[in-house]
């Protein structure tokens, strides 16, 4: 381990020396311990240096870390997808907000304990933390655009690299470390405070309301309904709700309350019904395109949900639809394009049992049909996503012919790239979409045609999703999380 006290240099904090722990909370508490230590830091000598000028050295402190080291191939429970490495070897991984992930992160340690009979190993990594993650938390301190102080920052704190926030290790193409440590987690601590910073910029709510159960739609009508229900929810005192956040960390335990009108919407405006654990519900409106729902899903990730799932409109491609018709998709047409550099669109991206069976029982459970009947308001199969909001204006033979080919059933622009970014990030998935125009057969969205079918369904729609997630929310984590979703060689953390 390197020995990071102050040099000639250099000036860092004084941290204590690695600790083996066997105790998951007590390893927990060393981690915000080192971490704290660290950021506390940096904000002093960050203030110090805008005060009085450039400080004569460099200014550094590290993220903490989490090491261990097995030297047995013993078989752990082959029925779980995480909680545990597939070989002998050294594997590590940098932490960055511990008091926030704590019940995330004594659960994987726990497992790691109990699966390999091992104490984790907590210390300082070798990983510079960028002084504006340090102080992003503090909304007194802002750090000045390049060239705005009176000297060069990069000169004297360490700013955001990239060689340390990226998705090699979730795409498969992370190398070892230089002394032989392979990845512990999904994710570094850059790139999960990368993605904290840009999901507060995007959602106007902080990372810390998301909940483990994300809804994502397309429409700012499912909002209005969420809101609803939360507050009906609030107003049950058996319900296990807890509060209800809007955009702005507006923040209500009484359902009664006022939310005041937000001045600037932000440009994918969330909200989150919480529930003590981060058991709650999170509504995300992404807005309309594959590049929004990737962008959402990129820093949705790095909180580690244990599900989400689209619930937004789309186009019925089958003249045996009608308007507000639900489509259960059991697989993908990826013509989205944002994510082929990532994965390959000759990657299956495949149906989840546990997603899947809660879905359709929601729908069931909302619409009072079962069996066959079913069959009446609902239809399982392909749905199709397209980067062309106006592809009905192209050519029809080589589209149509396609989504002929694909058995496509339906078509947006958001549903495959939320699945495949799923896949990706091992996040279990699903998607329930709203027949809302049926373009290939003379059924547009116009205004005159939407209005009285948003006023019948958006409810009905948006209540089935959070049925599902309810329903989830009651099933053990170790079968939510498929094996599915896990490569040949997977981070013990999930």
């Amino acid at each position: 381990m390197q020995d990071h006290r102050a040099t000639a240099v250099t000036k860092t904090p004084d941290v204590p020396q690695p600790q083996m722990f066997e105790d998951a909370d007590k390893a927990v508490d060393q981690l915000c311990d080192l971490y704290d230590l660290a950021c506390d830091f940096l904000r002093r000598e960050f203030q110090s240096a805008m005060e009085s000028g450039h400080p004569g050295t460099r200014i550094r402190a590290y993220y903490p870390e989490i090491r261990i080291q097995t030297t047995s191939f013993a078989k752990v429970d082959s029925r779980l997808s995480f909680g545990h490495v597939s070989e002998p070897g050294i594997y590590a991984t940098t932490v960055t907000r511990p008091a926030m992930f704590r019940h995330y992160l004594r659960q994987q340690i726990s497992l790691l304990m109990t699966h390999h009979g091992i104490c984790v190993q907590i210390g300082v990594s070798d990983t510079p933390m960028p002084v504006h993650f340090a102080v992003a938390n503090h909304g007194d301190i802002t750090v000045p655009q390049e060239g705005a102080a009176d000297f060069i920052l990069r000169d004297v704190f360490d700013v955001p690299d990239l060689e340390t926030t990226n998705d090699d290790i979730v795409n498969g193409v992370a190398q070892p470390a230089e002394d032989g440590a392979r990845p512990l987690a999904p994710f570094t601590a850059q790139r999960v405070d990368y993605s904290l910073a840009r999901l507060s910029h995007y959602t106007a709510t902080e990372p810390h309301h998301f909940q483990n159960h994300v809804l994502f739609t397309n429409y700012q009508f499912y909002v209005s309904e969420f809101e609803a229900y939360a507050r009906a929810q609030l107003a049950d005192p058996n319900s296990g709700y807890t509060s209800f956040v809007s955009t702005g960390n507006v923040e209500i335990s009484d359902p009664d309350a006022e939310i005041p009108p937000t001045a600037k919407m932000p440009q994918m405006p969330t909200y989150h019904l919480k529930r003590k654990g981060g058991a709650g519900i999170t509504l995300i409106n992404i807005g309309v395109g594959p590049s929004n729902a990737k962008t959402a899903t990129d820093h949705v990730a790095v909180l580690r949900p244990h599900a989400w799932v689209m619930v937004g409109h789309c186009a019925g491609l089958r003249n045996s639809q009608s308007l507000g018709d639900f489509v259960l998709a059991h697989a993908y047409l990826r013509e989205d394009k944002v994510l082929d550099d990532d994965l390959p669109v000759w990657v299956p991206v495949p149906a989840l049992a546990e997603i899947q069976i809660a879905l359709e029982g929601a729908v069931a459970g909302e619409t009072q049909l079962t069996g066959f009947d079913l069959k009446r308001v609902m239809r399982t199969g392909t749905v199709a996503s397209v980067d062309n909001r106006n592809w009905e204006l192209r050519e029809h033979e080589g589209p149509v012919q396609r989504l002929s080919q694909s058995r496509a059933i339906a078509l947006d622009m958001e549903s495959a790239t939320i699945a495949a970014n799923g896949f990706r990030f091992r996040v279990p998935y699903g998607t329930l979409l709203c027949v809302s125009d049926k373009p290939l057969h003379g059924e547009l969205k116009l205004p005159g045609m939407a209005s009285d079918f948003y006023k019948t369904q958006v409810a009905r729609h948006l209540m089935i999703g959070i049925r599902a997630m309810e329903s989830l929310r009651e099933m053990p984590l170790e079968r939510i999380h498929s094996r599915k979703l896990r490569s040949f060689e997977e981070t013990a953390f999930l």
